[in-house]
């Protein structure tokens, strides 16, 4: 009995609770929409990745690429927590067991989120990635997804300020 127990508890508990969808929608590179059993849509942020948004120089080829490895596919997912919009923030696996962020990252399409990431070997893909110009690496002045939003709501906020008459 003790075998099992200390069996049990070495198994990873992450085996336990990876859930099967097919994926239904890409919002952007980095969040996708699957369909669970009972015809339930689930929007799930990807992991350890962010992608340029769409407005930005990639956006558009992050969101091309996630869509070609995964749309229409069964894909396996780790619920790893909630972000602040209220979106899973999951690990996604496909085409028995690629890990879908580590795809991207090694394609160019999206940078090691390291501000929530522990992963070191994505951040070796993403400067391998870098290293050959791969994707959006390709623009020298490449801009982070953080940085860009950070610059977008500093706009807004000057925008506000100065139809206030405050600037």
């Amino acid at each position: 009995m003790r075998i099992f127990l200390y069996a049990l508890l070495c198994f990873p508990l992450s085996f336990f609770s990876q859930t099967t969808a097919i994926v239904v929608g890409i919002s952007d590179g980095d969040t996708i929409t699957v369909l669970l059993d009972g015809n339930v849509q689930k929007k799930l942020r990807l992991a350890e990745v962010d992608c340029p948004e769409n407005r930005q120089p990639f956006g558009k080829n992050a969101k091309k690429f996630t869509s070609d490895q995964v749309f229409a596919k069964k894909i396996m997912f780790t619920e790893m927590n909630k972000d602040r919009y209220g979106r899973s923030v999951a690990k996604v696996y496909y085409d028995n067991g690629k890990y879908l962020s580590a795809e991207i990252i090694k394609a160019g399409y999206g940078w090691w989120y390291y501000s929530y990431s522990k992963d070191a070997d994505l951040g070796v893909m993403q400067t391998k990635a870098k290293t050959k110009k791969l994707g959006l690496w390709q623009d020298k002045t490449a801009v982070s997804p953080w940085d860009f939003r950070k610059e977008q709501r500093e706009k807004a906020k000057q925008k506000r300020l100065q139809k206030q008459g405050v600037i």
